[in-house]
């Protein structure tokens, strides 16, 4: 049978527009906090969507820097609202597409039991040599740790204990190794279907320190990409939602408030 030459050719297109739409990369910058959650969700978004996202993990002030300086990321997971707030302003970003995807939770963490206890009095007791957190200029958890000891006015008496690591994962891991006999942390690293794993751990309450609520937004370099809008949109779905959940994280309730 003859094929003809009208309906080959489209045959064709239509075979390497698929192609091209499942080999589409998008490159997306993380906050460590969100290390665990966003491997997760990429895994299910490529099943999903046939588009692969590329991840880097790092700190929240870092990210700013490298976008800045030209970056090619084309979508970025903040730690806070700030950044990508700032972003959108000064035309690095998007206007209109930033939302919240989710509200993280401060955590102050052993991985020994009984060192913790539930309302964080430890830290008042000062029987320890070292207390990790991640680097306030760079990090929000960081700067949600200084802000949480400010209001319990133990800034002073312990700033000479500080062990800073540059994102809230490479303090996490002082606090495993025991570098630091405790740190604050992100709830979503120690936390699995909202339960402690292991060691003691104190959940921040939310009045002592700023909301960690962490925005997304779709960089410039993403502007007409359908794989980047794609996933922004599959970030706002029930399916990645129920995985942000599971890691301890709380959804904004209503979109910008």
């Amino acid at each position: 049978m003859r094929i003809k030459p009208f309906l080959f050719l489209t045959s064709m297109l239509m075979f390497l527009a698929q192609g091209a739409v499942c080999g589409e990369e998008v490159q997306v910058a993380v906050a460590s906090n969100f290390t665990a959650p966003m491997k997760a969700i990429a895994a299910d978004f490529e099943k999903a969507s046939g588009y692969k996202a590329v991840l880097a993990f790092g700190s929240t002030g870092s990210f700013y820097a490298q976008i800045k300086n030209g970056a090619p990321f084309e979508i970025l997971l903040s730690a806070d609202a700030e950044t990508p707030e700032k972003l959108e302003k000064d035309g690095s970003a998007e206007a209109g597409s930033r939302f919240t995807y989710a509200v993280g939770k401060l955590a102050l963490w052993s991985p020994k039991t009984g060192v913790v206890d539930d309302k964080g009095a430890v830290l008042g007791t000062g029987t320890f040599a070292h207390v990790a957190l991640a680097a306030p200029k760079l990090a929000p958890y960081g700067k949600a740790a200084v802000e949480t000891l400010d209001s319990l006015g133990l800034t002073q008496k312990l700033e000479p204990k500080f062990v800073q690591g540059e994102n809230i994962t490479q303090t996490f891991q002082f606090v495993s190794s025991g570098n630091a006999e405790l740190g604050f942390v992100a709830w979503s690293q120690i936390c699995a279907n909202g339960k402690l794993k292991s060691g003691s751990a104190w959940v921040v309450p939310e009045t002592l320190h700023r909301p960690l609520r962490q925005d997304a937004i779709l960089l410039t370099p993403g502007k007409n990409k359908p794989a980047a809008a794609s996933l922004l949109a599959f970030l706002k779905g029930d399916q990645a939602k129920s995985v942000i959940l599971s890691y301890g994280y709380s959804l904004q309730t209503k979109e910008g408030s």
